[in-house]
């Protein structure tokens, strides 16, 4: 199997990895996970809760954790949105994947996000979505092996799009 293996989905709330991330691995036979299921797996609660109750620097810190720990070949990962902001998260995923970041104009997250009290956003509580979006967009940008714009596009596009692109940076 070629070493970059994995797909990896970054970019912001909303931007739909999960969901891209399942039909990305129907269509090319890849296994398929997604780290902030693995975070509540592990850790035995909910996003939203390890930040009401230890902060949104501890969720980053686990999130680093359990991503730095994940050892997978084939696989579609779908991340958190605030991966991006571990450079050991991204060097580790980044040995053995492509970076994909779909990206997604912020009004249209806007619209799209709307359990800001429920989703687990690691954010500070003196920032604003808008905010936010600003501080991690470079962020996308900088880690990304291939940007997707996905505004104006339904999830088979975007997938489609995807595998149509893949082939020629499979050997970055």
């Amino acid at each position: 199997m070629n070493q970059k293996s994995n797909i990896v989905l970054i970019g912001m709330p909303g931007a739909g990895k999960s969901t891209i991330g399942v039909l990305l691995a129907k269509r090319l036979t890849l296994d398929f996970v997604d780290t902030d299921l693995l975070i509540q797996l592990k850790y035995g609660d909910a996003l939203q809760s390890i930040v009401n109750t230890q902060g949104y620097m501890e969720l980053r810190k686990i999130e680093e954790d359990v991503i730095c720990e994940m050892n997978c070949q084939g696989h579609v990962i779908a991340t958190g949105g605030s991966v991006v902001y571990s450079s050991n998260s991204m060097q580790h995923l980044a040995s053995s994947s492509i970076t994909v970041f779909l990206n997604v104009g912020f009004e249209e997250i806007k619209k799209r996000v709307t359990d800001f009290e429920t989703r687990g956003i690691a954010m500070r509580s003196d920032q604003t979505f808008r905010d936010l979006f600003d501080e991690r967009y470079p962020l996308y940008c900088k880690f990304a092996d291939l940007t997707i714009e996905c505004q104006s596009k339904n999830q088979d596009e975007i997938t489609r799009e995807i595998c149509e692109k893949l082939p020629l940076i499979r050997n970055i």
